[in-house]
């Protein structure tokens, strides 16, 4: 938990971090400096690299973390994404009382993935009892207008859920209602911070009073049939997992504060000055040093870290003696049960009462799994950024993997300790050069030069990716780099034309270029953008999008891996037509379909163009070992092109996807048929098809809700397609558990789409 701002703009009487026994606040920085910000990343990166952790959870917390405006915020966000995902795969949060939320703070979130909280006591009355502006005002309609923000479909994805804290004097009816209202994915209800010293309000002679009014809640939800997740409920069933404040696993929350200091869970501010402190900090001490402290350690032992008292209870292992902050007394720590024991007990009686629902038929997927996120996520047709991510990171993975099988096929060590070197000193230029889409054909090729159709020559690669690195960084180097068909090609960067190379050339990385010899032919190639290219030297061209830039690939040898026939390269006038039509269809994809933008935006690097064919005027394509590269042939309708960028990313994203899990049983003979293609398909061509066709589906549906004409009857075909395509594949009984998951998820999303376009 990140404390990136430690003011609030609300003055919440029930707050524990001003309002409380802790004050430590008020020596803080206001915001957190960017060198902190920096050091919290580099010891999270540090932590998750160490212990191979599959995934890590950062929640900007505060204060209020909005006070930092999205300048602010974007320079954060940058930061933890830029040092940690290269490690693990970060899932971003944020805690808020969402006053401050606009337009452009959702954009942001959308942009970085961040999953956002919004602090909501549910009708204005409740609400208004506790959340309220320092002048007295009623904050009830700012957050309601921050939560109808993060409702729409182009924020959705943001939209983590509700906090609402518990005040036994509301109406539990109308909280409920009010929280339904506002559709949220999950409601956290949270007990008021309280102590055996300062214990809660108890109005009336009620000996449970919080379990009766959270039974009240849990009775309609029920009844309801549990139309939102309510974590604690979940939590409290047999099985349910837990959560810090609920059940025995181990403690895994630690605060940085603002001013960098290593902190406990926030909420033992509510025991007294300074319980959350440890005496350490980012700049001195790692995670694990943080970790070891003894209050942080004792919460790491379940039930040896527990009283007597609930070593003994029956619900031991569902309650965990409850939150810690809630266990404290003066004279004894905390060492007590829960001062909300009672009410603990009484609750889980009621819980008990209504047993969940039944568990999917298979036990594999009976609990949260990241295969079942990153399944789940993507069957909604678009994918989260930290799925692409993700995705990414696998194929990373995977071109890494290959790059270390051909070390031993090459002519030469010193690529392979110069790309060990640089891995080092530069890390950022060498992913920068591995990501690009066309390093793994060639590796790909290299160790099995018929694998792919195209060049049919697998020379070395490793040189040629190395001086490439090394050209990005900045770091002198000389290497001899293989010729092909007198050119010399530098992923990400170009390719330099140099008749009577011969079959290899020494290349010498110096500022601000390159020098290449071979024989008596010599040239000196500067890297000047502002400049006019060299004689001979085809830089690689690239189109601003809202992304960054997006390549246009007409010259690396193993585009040609798509099994259809490439241009060469472009002249300039075409070059800058297709530049021109590929920015404004990206811009049309941000229109249409803001959740595939986000997801273009996330992963899409390079589009070749392919060559033109009379037949077929209108092409595109994916290759399974291109990931973040489509084709398509050049097309000057914006319209167009932008529907087949959504159409082929979709194609790159399940192949990804494919790399990693079984969705289709393999060895299968069976054939599908399938109302867009005359032949009969294989499963995992149907798969492919039918998750193409749900994004276009989209598309169109969103074209077609603005201007209906002949966009209503294209989003009519591609549903049925889509539709009757996956009704197919369930049918066929071809797929895996996982794939069943993954088709009758997208089957939803389908109904859903449905559903939003009458």
């Amino acid at each position: 938990m990140l404390k990136v701002h430690s003011r609030c703009d609300l003055s919440c009487d029930h707050c524990y971090v001003y309002q409380h026994a802790d004050q430590t606040w008020r020596g803080r920085p206001v915001r957190m400096p960017p060198a902190t910000v920096r050091a919290a990343a580099r010891r999270i990166a540090e932590h998750a690299r160490e212990h191979k952790l599959p995934v890590v959870h950062v929640v900007l917390h505060g204060g209020e973390p909005l006070l930092l405006g999205a300048a602010g915020l974007r320079e954060v966000l940058a930061e933890l994404r830029t040092a940690i995902t290269p490690w693990t795969r970060l899932d971003l949060r944020m805690q808020t009382n969402g006053v401050l939320l606009d337009e452009e703070l959702c954009r942001l979130f959308v942009e970085y993935d961040v999953k956002v909280g919004v602090s909501f006591d549910g009708d204005r009355v409740a609400n208004d009892r506790h959340r309220v502006f320092a002048h007295g005002g009623s904050s009830h309609e700012h957050v309601r207008r921050a939560l109808a923000l993060l409702r729409r479909p182009e924020h959705r994805a943001s939209y983590a859920g509700i906090l609402c804290t518990i005040d036994v004097r509301n109406d539990p009816d109308r909280v409920y209602e009010a929280l339904l209202a506002e559709d949220p994915p999950r409601v956290d209800l949270l007990l008021p911070h309280a102590t055996w010293d300062h214990p809660p309000q108890r109005p009336g002679p009620d000996p449970t009073p919080y379990a009766d009014w959270l039974g009240r809640i849990h009775r309609r939800w029920v009844d309801d049939g549990r139309p939102m997740s309510i974590r604690m409920f979940e939590a409290l069933h047999p099985g349910g997992g837990g959560t810090e404040a609920f059940g025995l696993a181990p403690a895994d929350v630690l605060v940085i504060e603002a001013d960098g200091s290593w902190e406990q869970v926030d909420s033992l501010k509510t025991a007294y000055h300074g319980a959350a402190g440890t005496g350490f900090d980012v700049f001195e001490h790692s995670v694990d040093e943080a970790a070891r402290h003894p209050a942080v350690a004792v919460r790491q032992d379940g039930a040896d870290g527990l009283c007597a008292t609930c070593r003994a209870c029956p619900v031991l292992d569902r309650c965990g003696g409850g939150l810690y902050a809630h266990r404290w007394r003066t004279g004894s720590g905390f060492d007590n049960p829960s001062v909300y024991c009672a009410d603990l007990l009484r609750l889980i009686e009621t819980v008990d009462a209504y047993p969940p629902p039944a568990p999917p038929a298979s036990a594999e997927w009976s609990a949260t799994s990241p295969v079942e996120e990153v399944l789940d996520d993507l069957a909604t047709g678009h994918g989260s950024p930290s799925t692409l991510t993700l995705l990414a990171a696998t194929q990373l993975s995977i071109t890494r993997a290959l790059l270390a099988s051909c070390r031993d096929r090459s002519g030469t060590t010193a690529a392979w300790e110069l790309l060990v070197h640089l891995d080092r000193a530069a890390p950022e230029a060498v992913r920068a050069v591995l990501e690009h889409p066309f390093v793994r054909p060639g590796l790909v090729h290299r160790l099995d030069p018929w694998a792919l159709p195209g060049v049919r020559a697998a020379v070395d690669p490793l040189p040629a990716l190395a001086i490439a690195a090394a050209l990005r960084a900045g770091i002198p180097a000389v290497l001899r780099v293989p010729v092909r068909a007198d050119a010399i090609t530098l992923p990400t960067l170009g390719s330099l034309v140099l008749p009577g190379l011969g079959e290899s050339a020494e290349v010498t990385v110096r500022p601000g270029g390159f020098q290449v010899r071979a024989g008596s032919v010599e040239r000196t190639v500067l890297l000047d953008p502002l400049a006019p290219p060299p004689a001979g030297w085809l830089p690689t061209r690239d189109v601003p999008v809202p992304a960054g830039r997006l390549l246009v690939e007409d010259g690396d040898p193993y585009r040609d891996c798509y099994g259809q026939p490439v241009t060469s390269r472009l002249d300039g006038p075409a070059a800058r037509a297709l530049g021109r039509t590929l920015a404004e269809a990206w811009r049309v994809v941000h229109r249409d379909v803001p959740a595939h933008a986000a997801a273009l935006d996330g992963g899409l690097r390079a589009v070749v163009p392919l060559a033109p064919d009379p037949a077929r005027p209108l092409r595109s394509a994916t290759a399974r070992h291109a990931f973040g590269a489509v084709a398509v042939t050049p097309h000057p309708d914006p319209e167009t092109v932008a529907v087949l960028l959504v159409h082929e990313w979709q194609h790159a994203k399940l192949g990804a996807v494919l790399d990693l899990y079984d969705l289709v049983e393999p060895n299968q003979g069976t054939r599908i048929r399938v109302p867009w293609r005359p032949d009969p398909r294989p499963p995992e061509g149907v798969l492919q098809g039918v998750y193409a066709h749900l994004a276009v589906t989209q598309v169109w549906q969103s074209r077609a809700a603005t201007d209906p004409g002949d966009a209503s009857a294209h989003a009519a075909r591609y549903l049925a397609w889509t539709r009757d395509g996956a009704d197919a594949l369930l049918a066929s009984r071809s797929l895996t558990e996982a794939g069943e998951r993954f088709v009758g998820q997208l089957r939803h999303a389908l109904e859903e789409t449905r559903v939003g376009s009458r």
